[in-house]
This record gives structure tokens, C-alpha cells and sequence, in this order.
């Protein structure tokens, strides 16, 4: 289970936030700040070392959370942070790389929002977790492909965001690796569709792909979503 901090000085943002949380599966909120004191004292007094991820607002009434987030670095406190804020100027989003923010969300937004971003969290820790102590390149490129959305980039012609989320979402969710009938049947697409958003997914690492045979002598493609294991 993820354990995460929601830091909002809106209380019924907090509320909110605390309530998407709720609703994806392996995170639990243990704990709401309204300031930046409050979160610092629940990270490192009330619960230390027990919170894996702080949802982070910037525009705090007692200081600024970059501010936090860099005297969070500065004590070595051991925690993934996300910033869950209004601001979107380039400075600041740039500050938030320096100090170590994973993942930038703009508000306001929709449980689907930030539920695409836990899930992108989720992923990458499950691929740390998985990986040696000593990787290659490929393998640390696609650990950090699992914190961007898949369709950060220009989609190729003839992809659509909404479809390529629904193939993502489908991969996430699935117990073994599919083939693109599979996810075809399961989407309503036509396989060839299906494939296509298949194959774009495990071009900028976010799959893999897989053999296995299907009808004798006849072997298919398998993808799985890069976080989860291929060929089990």
C-alpha cells in the first residue's frame, strides 16, 4: 500500500483530493496538512518514515511548497512529492524539477486526472522494485517513462488521446499480458486498431512485447504494461 500525504490549505480541496485517493486501488491517505508546517511536522514527527508520496500544493499560508519540498531534501527525508498546484508558470515548474517534484498536475482537474498520475506512480515503483541494482539504459528509460502520461507527446497520425488512455488503462488493469485481440474484443476496437495503440505504447517503453502461441504453430504478439511481468 502507498501511504500519502494530502497538503492543501483549501479544505474542501483537501477533501477532495484525500476522496481520489481513496478511490485507486493501493493508496491510502494517512494524513491531511492545511500548511506547510503541518506537513513537515506529519513527515517527519507524526508519521517518519511512514508516507511514500505528498500531494503538494504550492500556495501554502505559511510559506511556499517548493520551499518545503527543499528543506524536505535538505534533511534527507525520504519522500516521492507531487505538486498539486494552480500555479503554471515555467519558473515554477522548473524550481519543482530542481528539487525533486516527480509529477506536476495543474488544477483544477478531475479524479481521472490524478488518478492517471498515481497510477503512473504506482508503475514506477512497482518497476524499481523489480529491477537490479544495476540497469541499462533501456530499462532506466522506461522506469521514467512510467512518470509521464502515455500521450505526452505528439500522438502519430491517426491516434487519438482518448483511445490511447482506454489501451493503457486496459494493459494496467490486466492480470497477464494480451494480445491485441484481445484488447480489441475488450474495447470494442478493430484488432488492427487495437495493435496499432498497442505498438505505440510499447515503442516509447510503456509495454512490452511478448511470444506465445495461441492456435498450434501459429505464434501471436502478447503486450503487457512495462510495470507488470511478461510471459508469467
Amino acid at each position: 500500500m502507498i501511504r500519502v500525504l494530502v497538503v492543501d490549505d483549501d479544505l474542501l480541496a483537501a477533501e477532495a483530493h484525500s476522496a481520489y485517493v481513496g478511490r485507486v486501488d493501493g493508496f491510502e491517505v494517512v494524513a491531511v496538512a492545511h500548511s506547510a508546517g503541518a506537513a513537515h511536522a506529519a513527515l517527519t514527527t507524526v508519521h517518519p518514515g511512514g508516507i511514500d508520496l505528498v500531494l503538494l500544493d504550492l500556495t501554502l499560508p505559511d510559506g511556499h511548497g517548493l520551499e518545503l519540498a527543499r528543506r524536505l531534501r535538505a534533511e534527507r527525508v525520504g519522500v516521492d512529492i507531487m505538486a498539486i498546484t494552480a500555479v503554471r508558470d515555467l519558473e515554477a515548474v522548473q524550481t519543482a524539477v530542481s528539487v525533486g517534484v516527480t509529477q506536476y498536475l495543474i488544477k483544477p482537474f478531475g479524479f481521472p486526472a490524478l488518478r492517471e498520475r498515481l497510477e503512473q506512480y504506482r508503475a514506477f515503483r512497482d518497476g524499481l522494485a523489480g529491477a537490479d541494482a544495476a540497469t541499462s539504459q533501456g530499462e532506466v528509460d522506461a522506469l521514467l517513462a512510467h512518470l509521464r502520461p502515455a500521450h505526452a507527446a505528439p500522438l502519430p497520425k491517426g491516434l487519438t488521446a482518448t483511445t490511447l488512455d482506454a489501451v493503457s488503462q486496459s494493459l494496467r488493469q490486466a492480470a497477464e499480458p494480451r494480445s491485441a485481440s484481445e484488447t480489441a474484443a475488450s474495447l470494442q476496437l478493430s484488432r488492427v486498431t487495437a495493435r496499432r495503440y498497442l505498438e505505440h505504447l510499447a515503442e516509447i517503453g510503456l509495454a512490452r512485447r511478448s511470444q506465445r502461441y495461441g492456435t498450434p504453430g501459429r505464434p501471436e504478439v502478447a503486450y503487457a504494461w512495462s510495470g507488470a511481468a511478461v510471459g508469467r
